[in-house]
Formats: structure tokens, C-alpha cells, sequence
């Protein structure tokens, strides 16, 4: 298990080449689903400096609150809605480049201004979503979906 990160500038590409390889030697022999989001989110959050790094789970007909990093933040959210929850009724990736124009958008915090969200798939189904936000507007593309789901593979669910 690494016990520090080593945290690299250069474009974005370069900085999830440098993290991958670390979250996985996090991850490595750890068994615990709670230890290992929580590490995910740290690593990530640490790395790029997001406004909200974080995990909801599906319990119970709802997405729930799990580890993250960053402002307090909405614990429940149905299916359908905003953006985690839309994510997770499309079981699709959705990249929204301005929040504000996404509509019912949940507003967490008034911080943010573009979000990511992938929905972690298990035998077929939709057990939660990884959903980060940013402080800037377009910070999220087709390469942070393609590194972010290497790292979602990455977590023994």
C-alpha cells in the first residue's frame, strides 16, 4: 500500500497516467469497499484539486451519501434526479459542462459550476455513482471519463 502520493502537474492526461498506477497500489490487498472509496477520493481530490470528489451508493431505491471529499453535501438522492440521479436512471456517464443548464440540477453547492458523474456497474446493475464537481465551467471531457472509468475498475466492488 503507497503510503504518500506523488502528485505531478502537466496536463491532464500525464496526471491520471501518474495516479492510476498509485490508486492501485492503494487498493491492493484491501478488502474493506468504505477504506477504499474513501482513498479514491483522496487520491483524486489531491491530485486535481476538484470543488467535490465523492461516492453515493444504491440503497434502497436511493443514491446515499458514501465517502467523499469536499463541502458538505446532499446525502439522498432519487432516481431521476439531477444529475447523479440521472446518471444513475441512464446507467450513462453524463458529462454536464455548465450546471446551471442542466435541467434539475441539484445545487450541492453554489460553488459548482461543471460535473461529472459515472455509474458504477455491477452484474448489470447500477449500484452507485462516482461524482466529482468543478469550480470552473467545461472541466470535464471524454478523457476524464475514459481515465476515471480505469479507476472505478480499479475498486473491488
Amino acid at each position: 500500500m503507497a503510503e504518500d502520493l506523488h502528485i505531478i502537474t502537466g496536463n491532464k492526461e500525464e496526471q491520471y497516467q501518474s495516479l492510476l498506477p498509485q490508486i492501485k497500489g492503494l487498493l491492493e490487498g484491501e478488502k474493506d469497499l468504505i477504506a477504499n472509496l474513501a482513498n479514491v477520493c483522496a487520491a483524486l481530490k489531491e491530485q486535481f484539486n476538484w470543488l467535490w470528489v465523492g461516492f453515493y451508493l444504491v440503497k434502497n431505491e436511493e443514491l446515499v451519501l458514501a465517502p467523499f471529499q469536499g463541502p458538505v453535501a446532499c446525502t439522498r438522492i432519487r432516481k431521476g434526479r439531477g444529475v447523479c440521479g440521472t446518471a444513475w436512471a441512464e446507467a450513462k456517464t453524463l458529462i454536464v459542462p455548465d450546471v446551471e443548464k442542466f435541467p434539475g440540477h441539484i445545487a450541492c453547492s453554489s460553488l459548482s459550476k461543471s460535473e461529472i458523474v459515472l455509474p458504477i456497474i455491477s452484474n448489470n446493475q447500477v449500484i452507485g455513482v462516482l461524482d466529482i464537481d468543478s469550480t470552473m465551467l467545461n472541466e470535464f471531457d471524454s478523457s476524464d471519463q475514459l481515465y476515471l472509468e480505469q479507476i472505478i475498475a480499479l475498486i473491488p466492488f
